[in-house]
């Protein structure tokens, strides 16, 4: 019988805990990083096939941008802890991505310009076939990071 043991200095422990936060919360930020919208009943659908309606949609938001990128994904067939607690916001703001397992999707990421405390925040829309499917907010900084739902600027 082997017995392996670990012996560290409570630095070495704080150290290594504070890297794995880190590193959960980049991950975390960097899959969440892709969205569609806030306060949608599950019956209301928002076009967002083109740069037109999603720049709409946002501007409906009171939410103003410079600039956009967008990524291909594939929205995984099963869920880990970062799908489901992402899934978990997204249904609070009433969307859901049960229905969209396996299904090819696009994050286009928007750099929201009128952030309070002009903060570097991003705004992501998950579009599937043309529809919003989900949305968020977030500063994807690790100091002051931060996910929400997407929904209206109240400073407007």
């Amino acid at each position: 019988m082997q017995v392996i043991t670990f012996k560290a200095k409570p630095k070495t422990i704080l150290g290594i805990t504070l890297a794995v936060i880190g590193i959960v919360v980049i991950v975390f930020t960097f899959l969440a990083d892709h969205g569609g919208k806030a306060q949608q009943t599950s019956a209301e659908v928002v076009s967002c096939a083109t740069e037109k309606e999603r720049a709409a949609y946002l501007a409906s938001l009171g939410w103003e941008f410079d600039s956009t990128t967008a990524k291909d994904i594939t929205i995984p067939a099963s869920f880990n802890q970062v799908y489901e607690n992402y899934n978990a916001l997204q249904k609070e703001h009433g969307f859901d991505l049960e229905p969209y397992k396996g299904k090819a999707a696009t994050i286009y990421t928007y750099n929201i310009t009128n952030y309070k405390d002009d903060k570097k925040v991003i705004a992501n829309l998950l579009v599937c076939d043309g529809k919003l499917i989900a949305a968020d907010l977030c500063d994807p900084s690790a100091k002051d990071g931060f996910l929400t739902g997407l929904t209206t600027n109240d400073a407007t």
